[in-house]
């Protein structure tokens, strides 16, 4: 049986547990295991483009002792990526496709520029936009830091899809000398900061 988003749809969650789809949401789709656990406390709102009942994202930002960069990867729904883009930037989107790569990879870093800023020890850090890819449902972009020294305290100002969803959940970890910290942040709120 092919594994898809729908396999999981509607189905007790004790059910995926015992036919052990659980374990592949957990290991290699961390967005699909917060659209399970976060979807079955909200209820699902159908619209005619809707795909999934909650819009999250996540970023994750680790620090790389041995390079002294912070790397950071945001993942975010690919659908409401594309109506969040064509929103700000009022133009055709698509991240799927090849031959628009090049100008997706200019509106994504614009984007992201615009809706995700990183303070370490309270100075801003300077991120290069390294690209993005589809990951199934999902796209990841890539981004990381200039050397810094050694970090103590993180803090991440993240806006993205508040253009878009007033119900948006935009997930923060950051993980510094192996030391991983979370929050959620609910629309409006875009701000964490964390001392490690």
């Amino acid at each position: 049986m092919k594994l898809t988003l729908e396999s999981f749809k509607f189905k007790p969650f004790f059910l995926l547990l015992k036919s052990g789809y659980a374990m592949w949401a957990f290991i290699y789709q961390p967005l699909l295991y917060c659209y399970i656990a976060l979807g079955m406390m909200a209820p699902a709102k159908h619209t005619s483009f809707a795909f999934h009942p909650i819009h999250v994202s996540t970023t994750n930002v680790e620090y790389n002792k041995q390079d002294n960069k912070l790397e950071v990867i945001c993942t975010i729904f690919t659908d409401d990526f594309e109506v969040a883009l064509a929103k700000q930037f009022r133009t055709k989107t698509d991240l799927t496709r090849a031959d628009m790569h090049k100008a997706m990879d200019e509106l994504v870093k614009k984007y992201i520029s615009a809706n995700l800023q990183i303070k370490t020890d309270g100075a801003p850090a300077n991120l290069s936009y390294l690209g993005f890819e589809i990951n199934k449902e999902a796209t990841d972009v890539y981004l990381e830091s200039a050397k810094i020294p050694a970090v103590k305290k993180v803090g991440v100002n993240v806006s993205l899809l508040h253009n878009q969803f007033d119900d948006q959940i935009n997930i923060v970890h950051i993980i510094v000398g192996g030391v991983r910290k979370s929050e959620k942040l609910d629309y409006p709120d875009k701000k964490v900061e964390q001392v490690f």
